[in-house]
């Protein structure tokens, strides 16, 4: 007869069951926090804010000077650059001074020339008037001497100013700082041809500071109507706190191009010591109260050109766009569209977003 062959029974391979049990879990645990995630919520509620709007202003230096050459000729040296700082009357920069120079020595000259003429007008003149005394000569020439001495007297005058005129036009070739600050732009370099008027550097002082904001014409009454303006510049801690400025003003025109009216508000030492001239800041003007939907900046999610919230619907979230206004501070944005009052907001959009989220428990 043939033998049948009898198998073992089928065991499982040794440590297999628990690999199983750990996938499981890890399985479990997966679809339980993408499903039971709890978010918590706030409902949107109206409140009194401050009406307004926000524009972004410029920084600049209240005291900034275009130094430019008076005197032409080839620029001999040019000793500072961009972001030096400087003292008043520090040297800038040279320019070739050899022209004004001989205009100096030919001044020198011409007022030792005069000198010599009215000593040679003063004696003729002392001479006459002693020969006049004794009758040796007549009245007339004696009003002649004295002409000739007047005339010689005129042209040392004359002279000495001449001098004067050609010290100074030599001075001119050696360019000096007006004040103490920094410099901002070298527009001139060592061998450059200097033109009076040419502009060589351009010098700002680093206090005080001001915000240049142009306002839109659309919008200048009530920025004048505004009882608050406040511009945002970083605090101590880091973060932005709303100073108000030192003092303001605004052009009595308007830009014919961009039909804006340009703003100058002047900042305190203690506001402007952290700012740098040409950056950008936040500037409200605000006016009065009014009721607006108010949340917190957290639960607003930003992707892009999309600001948007997550809205409780049933048990789970929906994303809604929305337009937002003002900044509120420590109390939030304000919300122009896209909710109602009573509408409850995931305050973490980013848990909010995942797969099976729901809504936590109302406190």
């Amino acid at each position: 007869m043939r033998s049948l062959h009898h198998f073992p029974p089928w065991r499982p391979a040794r440590g297999l069951p628990a690999a199983l049990l750990c996938l499981g879990a890890l399985v479990a645990s997966v679809a339980a926090a993408q499903g039971g995630v709890q978010v918590p919520t706030v409902a949107a509620q109206v409140q009194s804010v401050g009406s307004g709007f926000e524009l972004d202003g410029v920084i600049e230096p209240v005291k900034q000077s275009i130094i430019s050459a008076q005197a032409g000729g080839r620029i001999g040296s040019m000793l500072v650059k961009a972001g030096d700082k400087v003292k008043a009357g520090q040297l800038l920069a040279t320019i070739d001074d050899r022209e004004a120079l001989t205009g100096v020595e030919r001044s020198q000259a011409q007022v030792a020339q005069a000198q010599a003429e009215l000593r040679n007008a003063q004696s003729q003149f002392d001479r006459t008037r002693d020969l006049q005394s004794k009758g040796f000569v007549s009245a007339a020439a004696l009003d002649t001497a004295d002409s000739q001495l007047k005339s010689a007297k005129a042209g040392r005058d004359q002279a000495g100013a001449g001098a004067k005129q050609s010290a100074l036009a030599q001075g001119f070739t050696r360019v000096s700082a007006p004040f103490d600050g920094w410099v901002l732009q070298a527009q001139a370099e060592a061998g450059d041809l200097a033109v009076p008027g040419k502009p060589l550097l351009t010098i700002y002082a680093p206090e005080p500071l001001r915000v240049v904001v142009q306002v839109p014409v659309s919008r200048s009454a009530a920025a004048r109507s505004a009882g608050v303006i406040e511009v945002a510049v970083p605090g101590a801690s880091g973060g932005l706190q709303w100073v108000r400025p030192a003092s303001l003003s605004s052009m009595p025109t308007a830009d014919p191009v961009s039909q804006t009216i340009e703003w100058r508000l002047e900042l305190s030492p203690e506001a402007g010591r952290a700012l740098l001239p040409g950056q950008q800041v936040r500037v409200r003007f605000a006016s009065g109260q009014q009721e607006r939907m108010v949340l917190p900046q957290a639960a607003i999610l930003r992707r892009g050109e999309l600001t948007a919230v997550y809205v409780v619907s049933g048990t789970q979230f929906v994303l809604k766009a929305i337009r937002l206004g003002a900044d509120q501070g420590q109390a939030g944005v304000a919300v122009l569209a896209g909710l109602t009052a009573g509408d409850r907001v995931a305050l973490d959009p980013v848990k909010a977003g995942l797969a099976g989220a729901q809504p936590a428990a109302a406190q």
